[in-house]
């Protein structure tokens, strides 16, 4: 009997403006995009940020049906979430065939999706106009509260409390259930219950985490936005399985968000900070959920021999530490064999012994885990580490 098996790619993870800083390059700088495959085949995209030019780029039609069908869901239609939609290449080509959803705004009136994406293709705003796009397009509006299926999956929409209004989704499939809710400040009591209702039981709670709740309780409050600390309330309530902090500000370096994610993880033990290319798998046997990320973005690698000593957290939430190898390193990262498996985006001790004017030297570095695989030989994986200090 086939296990259901979903995919969830993350191609967008910031919030508000892209940015393009070595000091965010590690979890990326494009707006708000996410990829589900459903275990049916059914493609449906979250929202349309820069991300999704990368997700055109590397275009891989839906499964099954004569006509490539995929389902778009639009939060809201502020700049970030909607400025992908012109550079998105699939828009381009005749065979496929796009279904757009999203809410009647106040300000626009009917047919708003519609407008958004003639108003921003407008002369002179951008060199071509929406006839160019050859895609067929269909535009559905929803509303807070309104649920519809999509092949096997049940889509939900409920509103949240963002400037403007804004749609939170949840999508229940045969491998299990996603709640989608960036841009939302908690203080609402409804819109707070309107959130509550999305993450109840989700498998993954991707939750708006822009700001510190320093932040949202002074300089930020009311800007629409939420915490780490009010997603991992949210999810504890309500038995969401893993908590994913997305949203982030474009102002938050790596390291500012390495360290948002370990208090989160102090707070709530399954936790992921949303970085560009990570791939979490629902449905996998003997596992919530199984999260992969992508090859670190640093320099070519060198193979090389250095004795090492690597302290860390198991993914069970033990302490190890182990005698090893590192034979793969550059400046930024290096690639070493463990047989302990590390909590991924967690936090490594590692000293390595090198040779220096006065004899063996050890040389203490902090990384990051980045990566995990499968290892050169049995019982073994293979880590990859971005340093950090």
């Amino acid at each position: 009997m086939t296990v259901p098996i979903a995919k969830l790619s993350f191609w967008g993870v910031r919030g508000s403006t892209p940015t393009v800083d070595p000091a965010t390059s590690r979890y990326g700088g494009n707006t708000p995009c996410l990829e589900l495959i459903a275990p049916d085949g059914t493609q449906i995209i979250l929202d349309c940020g820069t991300g999704l030019r990368m997700l055109g780029s590397r275009w891989a039609a839906p499964n099954g049906g004569k006509t490539p069908e995929t389902h778009i869901l639009v939060t809201h239609y502020h700049w970030d979430h909607i400025q992908g939609i012109p550079f998105f290449s699939p828009l381009y080509v005749e065979n496929n065939e796009f279904h757009f959803y999203s809410f009647r705004s106040k300000f626009l009136g009917r047919d708003s999706l519609k407008q958004v994406f003639e108003a921003q293709m407008a002369l002179p705003y951008f060199p071509v106009d929406m006839s160019a796009m050859s895609a067929k397009r269909k535009f559905k509006e929803v509303d807070g509260g309104d649920s519809f299926n999509v092949g096997e999956n049940k889509i939900t929409a409920r509103w949240l409390n963002h400037p403007q209004g804004c749609l939170g989704f949840r999508i229940e499939t045969p491998a299990g259930i996603v709640a989608y809710a960036t841009d939302n400040e908690p203080g609402d009591a409804k819109l707070d219950e309107s959130l509550r209702e999305l993450a109840a039981g989700a498998d993954i709670f991707i939750n708006d985490a822009q700001f510190t709740p320093e932040q949202l309780e002074t300089t930020r409050k009311g800007w629409g936005h939420s915490s780490w600390l009010e997603g991992a309330k949210v999810a504890r309530q309500m038995g969401a399985k893993t908590l994913v902090l997305f949203h982030h500000d474009p102002d938050s370096t790596d390291r500012m968000l390495d360290s948002i994610l370990r208090q989160a993880r102090e707070e709530f033990d399954s936790v992921f900070a949303a970085s560009e290319g990570m791939v979490i798998t629902l449905g996998a046997p003997g596992d919530r959920v199984q999260a992969h990320m992508p090859g670190a973005r640093t320099a070519l690698r060198r193979e090389a021999q250095f004795h090492a000593k690597v302290c860390g957290v198991t993914e069970g939430g033990k302490d190890f530490e182990e005698e090893t190898m590192v034979r793969d390193i550059s400046l930024q990262g290096a690639l070493i064999s463990l047989k302990h498996l590390p909590r991924l985006q967690s936090e490594l001790q590692v000293t390595m012994e090198a040779p220096g004017t006065d004899g063996m030297q050890a040389m203490n570095l902090r990384g990051y885990v980045v990566r995990i695989d499968a290892g050169p030989e049995k019982g073994y994986v293979a880590v990859g580490v971005v340093f950090t200090d």
